[in-house]
């Protein structure tokens, strides 16, 4: 059964499939491995099948769904070619706009991240790690990206960043790598400092802490990874 939330004012049936499938497949409550069934799918929704089936199109393009002609859709299994390819991607753009978010760091984008890291640390104490701390992981930072005025780059990145999301979602949920709010203060601490080397520096470690816990992720979800 997946998680449906209420349509968006002015989101198209397509826009609005897409981006419950892509939510549902980052959570693993679309698991990689699993057949969709565009019916299932368009009547939870409450969509016909023709929008369902265009979403569908549209992630097999990223690489997170497979569509088989005549045979269905497949979660395609996670590659961690693309993951590290998505962590390059983000890793090269954030370092930079850290470092120039440094220069800009206004006590309206501090309070805002402060009050962001409380939500994280308030997720962590209540037990309610996963999809909740990645979500407010991600918020934290598009509040980066628009404090240099660099909104389109962090959607550009995003479309991609499904792969190291889906990822993500598998250390906060099961591996239990919960460094990501400690991460953060890290990052605030080195913007409220205007110091744009420990910035980059915390940024990058932040970003490639997944390959630690490859293993363990490999270990608890043996059926999930593309095999090379």
């Amino acid at each position: 059964m997946l998680e449906v939330t209420e349509r968006a004012a002015g989101e198209s049936g397509r826009e609005y499939a897409h981006r419950m499938l892509e939510a549902n497949i980052v959570s693993l409550n679309l698991a990689p491995g699993e057949v969709i069934h565009l019916n299932d799918v368009a009547a939870q929704m409450g969509l016909s099948r023709t929008p369902v089936r265009e979403a569908l199109l549209d992630l097999a393009k990223v690489g997170i769904v497979e569509v088989y002609p005549q045979s269905g859709s497949v979660v395609a299994l996670v590659d961690f070619d693309l993951v590290e390819e998505a962590r390059f991607l983000r890793s090269t753009l954030e370092c930079a706009v850290v470092a120039e978010a440094c220069a800009e760091a206004k006590p309206e984008l501090l309070a805002r991240l402060h009050e962001s890291l409380r939500a994280q640390e308030y997720c962590l104490e209540s037990g309610q790690a996963g999809t909740r701390l990645l979500e407010l992981d991600n918020e934290f930072h598009r509040m980066l990206f628009a404090a240099v005025g660099k909104e389109r780059c962090f959607e550009i990145v995003r479309g991609f960043s499904v792969h190291f999301d889906r990822v993500r979602s598998m250390e906060l949920t099961s591996v239990r790598d919960l460094k990501v709010v400690s991460d953060h203060r890290a990052i605030l601490a080195a913007l409220e400092a205007h110091d744009a080397d420990a910035a980059r520096a915390c940024m990058a470690e932040h970003l490639a802490r997944y390959k630690v816990e490859a293993a363990a992720m490999r270990a608890h979800y043996p059926d999930y990874f593309k095999q090379k």
